[in-house]
């Protein structure tokens, strides 16, 4: 192993210099993101997108708002084929060739998300730089950079049978681990060659004979995948915490699902005194968010890296000229709906994320869930019309009959993996609730990538669990929180245990 001399207090000022400009965004939210948008409709004023809006036209957000609908994906899947397909100027100028797949549409199995020159320069990779940055300025002890980062990614593996020549299909951390400059590397395990492998039951072990060895000083990455990784290398060395492993670690830069269910479980594997953790916010559409504070719960918005954002208040998700909230004008305490406007060619788009604002100036915001009824506790993105498309298969399947059901996460344990539990009332039972389990579970994987990831091999997460409801339970359940009658509804996913686990009291 090579030692790295401690490269830290030479890049500290570099850093420094983001924290600064942060600080000058307090009292000039509206400049800051009207620049933004200013700057996103120039570029894209040629733009098949920019012919239909008229963007030449628009000079201000309000008439930015009155003339671009709000999208969702089923809105621009079409354009989105047109640039897989190699056409030019669509949604962003000139030719994209890089897309992440992203799971959690109403109209397909997966999504494909522009990852354009643009949103790597001006969004995603400044978005990693400002997380160094704010964890540099809140710790002025860190020596990060007298070591190496840990970033666990996925590959590119995809859906799609058709790509062409020079244009990559997988999830948004390959696209980034490919497309970094290679002095970063310098920096980094393990090699992209390990990183990008798509079969986990190679890649594993292979992840863990690439850092073994290696002074790791910080780690980045989903906690739900990272869990199983830091395990199985405890379990390989024999240590008992990973600081064991790599003395010098000292921050985990985590993302992609709530860290609170995993929280207990990482303090049982490090030493708590000596680890450190920092959320950040982004997703395949962007890099929009990071902790700047000490305290967890909080990420600051990042408004200066090239995304416009819009809340929208929930009760006007659907709509397609809503009357949505810039940045500027943003209500404490409030949960909105997120829109973005980035330079992927994604413009007034809904995300699907909702966010709870905690503070105005500086904007400081937390992921308050999904728009719509889902599962994302391991990463899956479970959504309602996955759940109803895999019941009705296994039903098929089994001759079964279901009449209501309710899915939740079970969070793994220090000696168990995740799985979800499948609540469900019968008019008519399977034969063997074994054979419904594992007709769902596969179709549960035929229609969503996300989850067939994380069920690959079971290495992160367990096949589903069955419980039977006693006739009549969800009704007695919906009696008892005053909806029983003409506007009853079942939540038939939840990504915690709240709706579930009172179910299973009253069973």
């Amino acid at each position: 192993m090579m030692k790295i001399p401690n490269l830290t207090p030479l890049l500290r000022p570099v850093f420094a210099g983001r924290v600064r400009a942060a600080r000058s965004w307090e009292g000039n939210v509206r400049r800051v993101q009207e620049e933004q948008l200013r700057r996103l409709l120039h570029l894209a004023r040629h733009t098949a997108a920019g012919e239909r809006h008229g963007f030449k036209a628009i000079n201000c957000y309000e008439k930015f708002a009155a003339t671009v609908p709000v999208s969702e994906y089923a809105d621009i899947r079409a354009d989105v084929m047109r640039m897989v397909a190699g056409e030019r100027d669509v949604l962003w100028p000139g030719r994209c060739r890089r897309f992440a797949q992203s799971s959690g549409t109403s109209d397909g199995k997966s999504k494909f998300i522009p990852v354009t020159d643009h949103s790597l320069r001006l969004n995603h990779y400044p978005g990693a730089r400002d997380v160094v940055a704010h964890y540099l300025h809140l710790y002025p002890d860190s020596r990060i950079f007298s070591g190496k980062a840990f970033i666990l990614g996925g590959s590119f593996a995809n859906e799609l049978s058709d790509v062409p020549p020079g244009v990559t299909v997988g999830d948004l951390s390959a696209n980034l681990i490919d497309a970094m400059n290679p002095a970063v590397n310098l920096l980094r395990v393990p090699s992209k060659r390990v990183a990008l492998m798509a079969d986990w039951h190679e890649k594993l072990p292979a992840l863990i004979d690439a850092a073994i060895g290696q002074d790791i000083t910080n780690l980045s990455g989903v906690p739900s995948w990272f869990l199983t990784l830091l395990r199985q290398a405890l379990e390989r060395t024999g240590a008992t915490t990973v600081h064991d492993i790599w003395p010098n670690l000292e921050v985990f830069f985590h993302g992609g699902i709530s860290f609170v269910p995993y929280r207990e479980q990482y303090a049982r594997i490090t030493d708590p005194s000596r680890m450190r953790y920092l959320e950040t916010y982004n997703a395949s559409e962007g890099f929009f968010a990071t902790q700047d504070v000490r305290e967890p719960g909080t990420m600051r918005l990042l408004l200066d890296t090239g995304v416009f954002y819009e809340f929208l208040p929930l009760d006007a998700v659907g709509e397609r000229f809503p009357e949505a909230v810039p940045a500027w004008k943003v209500e404490p305490g409030r949960t909105y709906a997120l829109l973005i406007t980035a330079p992927n060619g994604l413009w007034r788009y809904a995300i699907g994320d909702t966010v709870r604002v905690h503070c105005a100036d500086p904007l400081r915001i937390s992921i308050a869930g999904r728009t719509r009824s889902f599962i994302n506790a391991f990463g899956e993105e479970l959504m309602v019309h996955n759940a109803d498309a895999a019941i009705a298969r296994a039903a098929e399947a089994t001759g079964a009959q279901v009449l209501n059901y309710t899915a939740a996460p079970v969070f793994a344990t220090e000696h168990t993996r995740g799985r979800h539990q499948w609540l469900i009332e019968w008019a008519v039972p399977p034969t063997d609730t074994g054979i419904f389990a594992r007709v769902l579970d596969e179709a549960l994987q035929q229609v969503n990538s996300d989850y067939q990831a994380k069920r690959s091999g079971t290495i992160f997460l367990d096949p589903p669990a069955i419980t039977t409801a006693t006739p009549g339970l969800f009704d007695r359940w919906l009696e008892s929180t005053g909806k029983l009658g003409g506007q009853r509804k079942v939540p038939r996913l939840h990504n915690d245990r709240s709706v579930i686990d009172r179910l299973l009291e009253i069973n």
